[in-house]
């Protein structure tokens, strides 16, 4: 392995711990909280307190690049909510790279007026979507996200998350690549 190889994965590794940190010390909510799957917890990673977070919202963009640094797509996206910072963070990540990444926004339904579209932004037909969200307990929003995008006659590459809840079962059963930046054991979240 060569000392530049070595060198950016280091530095990589860095930006993720520091991630890891702020996701930690700002975004871990304790107390029962019910989840948007239905189920409760002892929990919250409230993951908008980091992808709205002026100095952690470029780390998720870095981070989540790094994290499927190997996956070929032109755009990047999810179901709006938790989607859309993600997606923006990597959006312009991509762009100091000198990358061209885009980034599209799925409604959660199609709009009845303006011009009733369901994903925002540039095209998707044709193009290879990496389909993004902030945290997954059920996978239920990112297949969603993934039904609207083949609709609109895109080709998903794959799901990848900030953090990790168990969704990636249900996304890989649907023959789709998953990845997270981090589990919850990975910032010592009890399950």
């Amino acid at each position: 392995m060569s000392i530049e190889r070595v060198t950016s994965t280091l530095f990589n590794m860095t930006e993720r711990d520091d991630l890891g940190k702020l996701i930690t010390e700002l975004a871990v909510v304790n107390g029962r909280v019910t989840l948007s799957s239905g189920g409760e917890a002892d929990f919250y990673v409230d993951l908008r307190r980091i992808t709205l977070h002026h100095a952690a919202a470029p780390l998720v963009g870095r981070v989540m690049l790094d994290l499927v640094a190997d996956w070929e797509f032109d755009v990047v996206g999810g179901l709006t909510l938790g989607a859309d910072p993600v997606a923006t963070a990597m959006l312009h990540a991509a762009a100091v790279r000198g990358r061209a990444v885009d980034a599209c926004v799925v409604r959660k339904a199609e709009k009845v007026h303006g011009l009733q579209r369901r994903i925002e932004g540039p095209d998707v037909a044709g193009r290879r979507v990496l389909v993004v969200e902030d945290t997954s307990t059920t996978g239920k929003s990112a297949m969603a996200a993934v039904e609207a995008l083949r609709q609109a006659g895109a080709e998903v590459v794959g799901v990848a998350v900030i953090v990790d809840r168990g969704a990636g079962d249900v996304v890989r059963s649907a023959g789709l690549n998953y990845r997270s930046a981090f589990s919850l054991a990975d910032l010592d979240l009890a399950v």
